[in-house]
C-alpha cells in the first residue's frame, strides 16, 4: 500500500477548504482516507497563522513509515521546517505557448507590414508633391512660352497693320491723285 500525504477538497463551491490527508494513493481525492494531519483554508489571508495547520508530530510519524507527500503539501511542510527544501526548475513555466509565439510572429509581421504600406505611402505622397510642382513649373513656362508668343503675335499684327495701313493709304492717294487729274 502506497500512502500519500495530500490535500481532500471541502468547502462550497467558490468557497475552498481542504485536509490535509494521510490516504492510500489509489483512492480518490476526496475519497477515504487514513488520517486527518492538519488542514488549509485557503480563504484566509496569507500571513494569516490559522491559513495552514499542521499535526508535526503525526506528520513526522507518517513519513517515517513512507508517506510520500503532494507537491503542495510538501511546500508547506517546506514553508513549516519540517522538509529540506527541494530545488525546482520548471524553465518551460514562464515559456509562452506555440500559439502565444505564433500571434507575436504574426502581429510582426502585421506590424512590419504596416511600416512599409505607410513608409511606401510617404514615398508615393513626395513623389506626388514633386510631380505636382513639376506640373506647376511647366505650366508656368508654358504660360510664359504662351505669354511670349502673345507678345510676339501682337508685336507681328502691330507691324502688320502698320504694314497695312500704308498700302491702304497708297490706293487712296492714288484716288485723289486720279480726282485731281479729272
Amino acid at each position: 500500500m502506497a500512502l500519500a500525504l495530500r490535500m481532500a477538497r471541502g468547502g462550497a463551491k467558490k468557497r475552498p477548504y481542504y485536509r490535509i490527508v494521510v490516504a492510500d494513493s489509489r483512492m480518490p481525492r476526496d475519497g477515504r482516507y487514513i488520517e486527518k494531519v492538519g488542514t488549509y483554508n485557503p480563504m484566509l489571508a496569507k500571513d494569516d497563522e490559522k491559513r495552514v495547520i499542521l499535526m508535526e508530530d503525526r506528520i513526522k510519524h507518517w513519513l517515517s513509515e513512507g508517506a510520500r507527500p503532494s507537491d503542495r503539501v510538501s511546500r508547506f511542510l517546506e514553508a513549516a521546517g519540517m522538509a529540506e527544501k527541494k530545488a525546482r526548475n520548471n524553465p518551460n513555466k514562464g515559456k509562452p505557448a506555440q500559439k502565444t509565439l505564433d500571434l507575436i510572429e504574426e502581429k510582426k509581421g502585421k506590424a512590419e507590414a504596416a511600416a512599409e504600406a505607410a513608409k511606401e505611402a510617404a514615398e508615393a505622397a513626395k513623389e506626388a508633391a514633386k510631380a505636382a510642382k513639376e506640373a506647376e513649373k511647366e505650366a508656368a513656362a508654358a504660360a510664359k512660352a504662351e505669354a511670349a508668343e502673345a507678345k510676339e503675335a501682337a508685336k507681328e499684327a502691330a507691324k502688320a497693320a502698320e504694314a497695312e495701313t500704308p498700302a491702304e493709304e497708297a490706293p487712296a492717294e492714288e484716288a485723289k491723285e486720279e480726282k485731281a487729274a479729272e
